[in-house]
Formats: C-alpha cells, structure tokens, sequence
C-alpha cells in the first residue's frame, strides 16, 4: 500500500515515520519545498514535493493540514485520485469537515488522534506518538465499510486504542476534554500575566514548578490551533465554558464565604472523578 500525507507537521511526520517502519511507501506534501527537503533527508518519508499530484498513486491519503485548509485541500486533491482512493483527516473537530467532505469523496473517513506534543512542524515529529493514545473515527451511514476498515488496520498498526462514534458525538465530547482546557489554560496563563507588582510577578515565574506547568502547558502551545478548536466547535466549547464558569463561580463563593467544608466537599468530588479521565 502507498500512502500519502499532505502537511508535513508534527501529527504528519509522525505518522510517516511510523507508517515508513512499518514497510509502507509514505509519500509527503508540503506548502514549503524546505520542508520537502527536511523530510527527504530525515528520512521520513520517501518521496516529498509541494504537489497534490504526487499522491496520484496512493491507496490512503492522511490529510494533516489546519482545519481550515481541509476542504480547499480536498477539493484540489480530487482531479487527482482514483475511485478507490480512501482519505481520512486528522482534524480535531469532526462535525462540519465530515459534512463538507462527505458530498465530495464518499471514500472518507473522519479521523482524529488524540495525541500531541507543544512543539510544532517537521523537526518535532516523532516514532512512536500514537502509541496507547486514543485515535477516533467517525464513520457516518454514508461511509463505506471498506473505507473504514482500511483506515482502522492502518491506525491499529500505529498501536493506537482506535474508537468509533458520530462527528456530532465526537465535537461534544472533546469540547470538554480537548477544547475548554486550551481555553482554560490560556485563561490561566493570561490571569498570572496580570500580577501589577513586577517583582511579584518576577518571583512567581521562578516558583513556578510542576503544578503550573501541567495546568498551563495547553494554553501555551499552537495559537492557530486552538483557534481553529473554537471557530469550528464553537458551539460545544461555549456549552462546555459556560458549565465552567458556573463550578467557578461557585469555588468563588465558598471561598468568599468561608464556607471549607463545601469547598472540601467539591474538591474531594474532584479527586474521585479524576482518574475516570485519566488512562495512563
């Protein structure tokens, strides 16, 4: 099997170096011809080039790049595909891409990997990313199961735990996984920004350790990204806010009205619930 992968960034690259080890030819497509060239003398992938056209002989196409750029990409893809072409995209919103892709190719299969890291673009793709990481699917009735099942064996070989459900689904549930904590995050990070004594603020960034940096490391990573999360789930990630400001609110006031033994209450809730999110 040939596959090929347009947008050459940290979810791509890795999944060119683990598709390469696993004896497929990749063949990659980037906007920039020097990251082409990085990737061709990285090794990750075997051929490279800034034209859709060098996909023509690929059976599976992973498309990599921004939300936004998904259905342009498509649509210029298209003269360039055979019948039986499958594609899957990697983005992290499934609702409106599965609705505008499904009329344009009925070999497609909504895709999302759930996994990451803070840094960006080709030099920061790695083996092994998806591994034990949650990798979603979102067929719908139009979907072929051919389709399909060419999209999961090649994502079971990445040794990702592969899930299926609806787009819609899919949005809502990571609004509140996913999407809010970006925003929550950046909120945080604006927050301690505001500290007006500069030799307070000074000291707090040298203090900060461990905590700060697992509560803060989403909402200093890709700002395109996480602009793309809200524009394209802007509805489930408002939902899924306002819920948040309405526990907050309510830590507020029990802090405001000394009431600790609430405040005890709702944390150790939270400690409870905790390890139900957390897979390691």
């Amino acid at each position: 099997m040939i596959i090929g992968i347009i947008g050459l960034g940290l979810i791509g690259g890795s999944l060119a170096i683990d598709l390469r080890s696993q004896g497929y030819s990749v063949l990659g497509v980037s906007r920039r011809m020097q990251t082409c060239e990085t990737a061709l003398r990285l090794g990750i992938v075997n051929d490279a080039s800034t034209e859709l056209r060098l996909l023509a002989p690929a059976n599976l196409i992973f498309i990599c790049t921004p939300i936004s750029d998904i259905q342009a990409t498509v649509i210029q893809l298209l003269p360039h595909l055979a019948p039986t072409t499958v594609l899957t995209d990697v983005g992290s919103v499934k609702t409106s891409i599965v609705k505008a892709l499904d009329p344009l190719w009925p070999n497609f299969v909504g895709g999302h990997p759930m996994a990451g890291t803070a840094e960006s673009g080709i030099e920061a793709a790695q083996a092994d990313l998806f591994v034990n990481r949650a990798y979603v699917l979102t067929p719908t009735a139009k979907t072929p199961p051919t389709a399909l099942e060419t999209v999961a064996h090649v994502v079971r070989l990445l040794r990702a735990k592969v899930f299926f459900c609806r787009p819609e689904e899919h949005d809502r549930a990571v609004a509140w996984i996913s999407h809010l904590p970006v925003v929550v995050s950046a909120g945080l990070i604006a927050a301690c920004q505001h500290e007006a004594d500069p030799t307070i603020l000074e000291l707090a960034q040298q203090l900060a350790s461990s905590g700060f940096r697992d509560t803060s490391r989403v909402g200093g990573g890709n700002p395109q990204l996480g602009v793309m999360m809200a524009r394209f789930n802007r509805e489930d990630v408002l939902r899924s806010l306002a819920a948040y400001r309405q526990h907050l609110d309510q830590l507020t006031t029990c802090i405001e009205q000394e009431n600790w033994a609430t405040l005890e209450d709702h944390l150790r809730q939270t400690q409870q619930a905790r390890p139900k999110f957390i897979h390691e």
